[in-house]
C-alpha cells in the first residue's frame, strides 16, 4: 500500500509541479507624479537618469533603504484598483528608482505609496484617472 502511494505522490508531483508557481513579489501601492521630476534625490538634476522610455518611479519610505535604492529597477504589475477594469491585463513594466517620493519635486496623488510612477508608467499599467493602484512589484 505505501508503495502505491508513493506512486501517486510523485504522479501528482510530474503532473501538477511545473503549474505550481512561486513568487518573490511584494504587494504594495502606487501613485504617479507629474513634473517637473527635478532636481531629484538620486541624481539631481542630471537628464541622463531617466530612461529614454520615461518609466521610472520614485522610492516610498518601504524600499527608500537611506537612498540606495537609487539606480534599482522593479517589475511592477497593477493588480487592482478602487474602479473595476483600470488595470491593463498583464501588462508588467520595469522601472527606474531615480528619486524619493517623500521629498519629490512634484508631490504624488497619494502619500505613503510604495512606489511613485511617472506619468507614463503608471498610464502603461493602468487608468490614470484613479489616484492610486495595488501593484506587485519585484526587484
Amino acid at each position: 500500500m505505501l508503495k502505491s502511494e508513493i506512486h501517486l505522490l510523485w504522479l501528482f508531483v510530474l503532473f501538477f509541479g511545473p503549474q505550481i508557481q512561486f513568487s518573490r513579489a511584494d504587494i504594495g501601492t502606487a501613485s504617479q507624479y507629474n513634473p517637473p521630476y527635478t532636481p531629484t534625490a538620486c541624481y539631481g538634476s542630471d537628464l541622463s537618469q531617466f530612461p529614454t522610455s520615461s518609466l521610472f518611479a520614485a522610492a516610498g519610505e518601504g524600499i527608500w533603504d537611506n537612498g540606495a535604492a537609487c539606480g534599482r529597477q522593479y517589475l511592477v504589475k497593477c493588480i487592482s484598483a478602487t474602479v473595476a477594469r483600470t488595470c491593463v491585463p498583464g501588462q508588467t513594466i520595469q522601472v527606474r528608482i531615480v528619486d524619493r517620493a517623500q521629498t519629490s519635486a512634484s508631490r504624488p496623488t497619494r502619500a505613503g505609496s510604495s512606489l511613485v510612477l511617472s506619468n507614463t508608467a503608471f498610464e502603461t499599467i493602468a487608468n490614470p484617472a484613479v489616484p492610486y493602484l495595488n501593484i506587485e512589484f519585484q526587484q
